[in-house]
């Protein structure tokens, strides 16, 4: 999968992540995809809530222990 942007968000705490997800994606183009490694516990939360009320769709979501990451594709609008 190619990769637009990857976020390292590994340390930040809720609503860190998540805003970081929200600033990428307004700078991608529809269709792109980004990569965010984070470890706030709430992060898959956030970022389920964010991708599930918005245009955009979590396309994979691994939590290997300590580091959970999501990849997200940026939806036609926003």
């Amino acid at each position: 999968m190619e990769l637009a942007k990857d976020i390292d968000a590994r340390g930040l705490n809720c609503p860190l992540p998540v805003l970081h997800v929200k600033k990428a994606l307004n700078e991608m183009a529809p269709g792109e995809v980004l990569r965010i490694v984070a470890t706030d516990p709430m992060a898959p939360v956030d970022i389920r809530g964010y991708t599930d009320t918005s245009e955009h769709e979590l396309l994979q979501f691994q939590d290997q222990g300590e580091e959970l990451i999501f990849w997200i594709r940026k939806g036609d609008t926003g």
